[in-house]
C-alpha cells in the first residue's frame, strides 16, 4: 500500500552522546500497521532497545511522535505521544499531550523524534523546519517549566511549540511529567525524568511544512461530520464546555465510586467545596481550548494569590478526596505547584494519600518522621490542606522528606513495609475511579499496559455517565468484551493524535474514514480496530518481555477484599478473576495471559 497523505515519512534520529542529528526514512508499511503516535512508538521501542534496559540509563530511548492527523485541522487532533520504557514501573509507557506542541511538532516536517543517549552538559534541541540544533542549556538548567519556557519563547517567539521538563525531571523524579506550553501534561510513569537522565531539558519545534493528504475535499467532509457528531453530543456539545473534567467530582461521588482516603472509602462526605460548581464559581477564569478543539475543557483559573491553568478532575480528586482535603484553593495551587516542577499530579496526590496512611498508621521510622517534621512542622495526618502544597513542593525539589515521596507509592509503601497500603497497577497509581462502583474498570486497571490507567480503556463513560452507551456498572456480564473494545479503539486515537473525548460522540467507522481521507487507504471501522488490537498486544508482548506476568494482571487487595461499608456501591465485589479468564479467551492469548502464536502469526507480529 503506497501513503498518499498524513505523514511526511521522516524520522529524526538525535544522539545525545554524539550530538549528532540524521533523518531516516519511515516505511509507508509500518505507518499503515501502527498509524503514528503511539503504535508507531510501540514499534520503534520493541525494536530498538534490548530486554532490561535501564529506564534511566542512556540505553533507553524516548520518542516524541505525532499522529496521521495532526496538522489537518479535524477536530481534537494537535495531541501528539511520548513513548519510553517507563522508570516508575519498567512498563512500555506513552502518554499523550494536547495544547498546540504536536501541531508545531508535525509542521516541521519530521514524524517523530527519536532521543537517544546521553548528553554531558544540560541540552535542549530546537527544530525548525529541517534545521536541527542541539544547544547549551546550562542556563535553563535549575529553573522551573515556567522559567525555562518564559526563556525559550522570548528567544523562538510564542508560535513555538516548547516541551520542557522542570526541576523534578532534572533530578530524576519518578513522577516527573514533560510540560509543553507550560501547563499540558505528558504525565504519569515518570517519563519527564527520563528526559533528566539524558540532560536534555526541553524541545522547541517550529516550521511552516503542511501536511499532505490524498483528497482535500474527502477530508473536509469527515471534518465535517467529525464536527457534526461532536457538536450534537451532551457530554462533547454542552457538558465539558460549561464544566471541564471537574463536572466528574459530583458524578463519581454520588455513584459512590469516587476512592477517598486512599480508598478506603468511596464517597467523599465534603465533596461539594470542591465540586463544579464551587470551582467554577470561585476560580474559573476562561476556557483554554488545545489547538483546533471544539470542545474546550481545559481551564485558565485563579485564586487570591496566583493564575494558572487546571486543575483536571483527577487533581482535583487526588489531592482532594484522596486525602481528605477539602480546600479547593489549596488543591489548585497544589496543582499549579506541580505544573511548575513538572509532576504528574495523579502519582503525586496518591503518593502523597499513601504518606498520610503511612504515618497516621506508625509506620513511618524516626527519620522518616524527623524529615516530615521539618517540612510541613508536624506529623502528616488524613485532611492536611497545607501539606499537600508543601509535600508537591518539596517532591518537585527532590528535596528532604520529598525525595522519599518522589520514589511513587510504591516504593514508599514497600520502603516502610507496608506495600498494602499502595494502589497501584504495575506500579502506576490508579486514578479518580474506583473499581468497587465500576466493575469493567476493575478488569480495564488490571489488563493496562500502562498500569493504573483509566485512559486504556474508559469504560466510564458507559458505566457512570451512559455515554456512548449505558451498561450496568455493578455487572460483569459482557464486560471483557468492552474492555477489549475500548482499549483497541483508544489505542486507534492515541495513534491518530486525536483526543480519547472524541469516542463520546464518534465511533471507530469516523477514525476509519477520516484515516482514509488523509492517507488515500480505504479502510472499515473494523479494519481500523485491527490495527489497534495489533498495537495493544505488542505493547503487551514488550511487557512480557520484561518479565511482566499474570500475576501482575490484578489489583490491591484493599480493592478486590475490602467491601465499601457505605455509599451507593456498598458491599460490592469484583470478580475479576472470572473476568479475566474470559477477557483472555477474547484476545486468543493463553490462559496466563501470554500473547498466543495464533494471534502474532495474525497481526503480523
Amino acid at each position: 500500500m503506497t501513503l498518499k497523505g498524513g505523514y511526511h515519512g521522516k524520522l529524526l534520529r538525535i544522539n545525545l552522546s554524539e550530538r549528532t542529528a540524521k533523518t531516516e526514512a519511515i516505511p509507508d508499511k509500518i505507518l499503515v500497521d501502527y498509524i503514528g503516535g503511539r503504535g508507531l512508538g510501540a514499534k520503534l521501542l520493541y525494536d530498538e532497545t534490548p530486554k532490561g534496559t535501564n529506564p534511566l540509563g542512556p540505553e533507553n530511548k524516548l520518542y516524541f511522535i505525532t499522529g496521521a492527523l495532526n496538522g489537518v485541522n479535524a477536530p481534537t487532533t494537535s495531541r501528539y505521544t511520548v513513548v519510553t520504557k517507563a522508570p516508575l514501573s519498567g512498563t512500555i509507557t506513552s502518554s499523550s499531550s494536547g495544547g498546540h506542541f504536536g501541531y508545531s511538532l508535525k509542521a516541521t516536517g519530521f514524524d517523530v523524534i527519536a532521543i537517544e543517549g546521553k548528553a554531558s552538559s544540560p541540552v535542549y534541541i530546537s527544530v525548525n523546519n529541517q534545521n536541527v540544533e542541539i544547544k547549551d542549556a546550562g542556563h535553563l538548567w535549575g529553573k522551573d517549566v515556567h522559567e525555562a519556557s518564559d526563556i525559550l519563547i522570548q528567544k523562538y517567539g510564542e508560535k513555538a511549540g516548547i516541551a520542557a521538563i522542570g526541576v523534578a525531571g532534572e533530578q530524576q523524579v519518578l513522577l516527573a511529567s514533560i510540560m509543553n506550553e507550560k501547563n499540558h501534561a505528558a504525565g504519569r510513569s515518570g517519563i519527564g525524568a527520563v528526559l533528566g537522565s539524558k540532560m536534555l531539558k526541553a524541545i522547541v519545534v517550529n516550521g511552516d511544512t503542511k501536511t499532505p493528504t490524498a483528497s482535500e475535499e474527502a477530508v473536509k467532509e469527515a471534518i465535517a461530520e467529525w464536527r457534526r457528531y461532536i457538536g450534537e453530543a451532551p457530554l462533547t456539545k454542552d457538558v465539558l464546555k460549561e464544566y471541564g473534567t471537574p463536572v466528574l467530582v459530583n458524578v463519581i461521588n454520588n455513584l459512590g465510586a469516587y476512592p477517598t482516603k486512599n480508598f478506603q472509602d468511596g464517597v467523599f462526605l465534603n465533596y461539594p467545596s470542591t465540586s463544579p460548581e464551587t470551582f467554577k464559581e470561585l476560580h474559573f477564569v476562561k476556557r483554554s481550548p488545545c489547538h483546533g478543539c471544539p470542545i474546550g475543557c481545559a481551564r485558565i483559573t485563579q485564586t487570591v494569590k496566583a493564575q494558572g491553568k487546571g486543575p483536571e478532575y483527577e487533581t482535583i480528586w487526588a489531592f482532594g478526596g484522596l486525602c481528605l482535603v477539602e480546600n479547593l484553593e489549596k488543591i489548585i495551587h497544589a496543582n499549579y505547584a506541580c505544573n511548575q516542577y513538572g509532576l504528574d499530579t495523579i502519582s503525586t496526590g496518591s503518593t502523597i494519600a499513601c504518606a498520610m496512611e503511612l504515618s497516621e498508621k506508625g509506620y513511618f521510622d524516626k527519620e522518616a518522621m524527623d524529615l516530615m517534621r521539618e517540612a510541613i512542622g508536624k506529623d502528616l495526618k488524613f485532611g492536611d490542606e497545607d501539606a499537600i502544597v508543601t509535600l508537591s513542593e518539596k517532591i518537585g525539589k527532590a528535596e528532604g522528606i520529598g525525595k522519599i515521596l518522589g520514589m511513587g507509592s510504591k516504593r514508599l509503601a514497600e520502603k516502610y513495609g507496608h506495600p498494602e497500603l499502595s494502589m497501584t497497577v504495575k506500579g502506576l497509581e490508579i486514578p479518580a475511579y474506583d473499581p468497587r462502583g465500576l466493575q469493567g474498570m476493575a478488569l480495564s486497571y488490571a489488563t493496562c499496559n500502562r498500569g493504573g490507567c483509566h485512559l486504556r480503556g474508559y469504560l466510564v463513560g458507559a458505566e457512570a455517565i451512559a455515554t456512548p452507551f449505558e451498561i450496568d456498572r455493578f455487572s460483569s456480564q459482557g464486560k471483557p468484551g468492552l474492555v477489549k473494545l475500548f482499549q483497541d479503539n483508544t489505542a486507534v486515537i492515541d495513534s491518530l493524535g486525536a483526543c480519547i473525548f472524541t469516542q463520546f460522540a464518534i465511533n471507530p467507522d469516523h477514525y476509519a474514514l477520516m484515516w482514509a481521507a488523509v492517507t488515500g487507504i480505504e479502510t472499515t471501522g473494523d479494519e481500523i480496530l485491527k490495527k489497534g488490537e495489533r498495537i495493544w498486544n505488542l505493547e503487551r508482548l514488550y511487557n512480557m518481555r520484561e518479565g511482566f506476568t499474570l500475576a501482575d494482571d490484578t489489583l490491591p487487595n484493599r480493592i478486590l477484599n475490602e467491601p465499601f461499608k457505605f455509599g451507593h456501591s456498598k458491599g460490592r465485589n469484583i470478580v475479576l478473576k472470572e473476568m479475566l479468564d474470559e477477557y483472555f479467551k477474547l484476545r486468543n492469548w493463553t490462559a496466563k495471559g501470554e500473547v498466543s502464536k495464533e494471534k502474532i502469526d495474525e497481526l503480523g507480529l
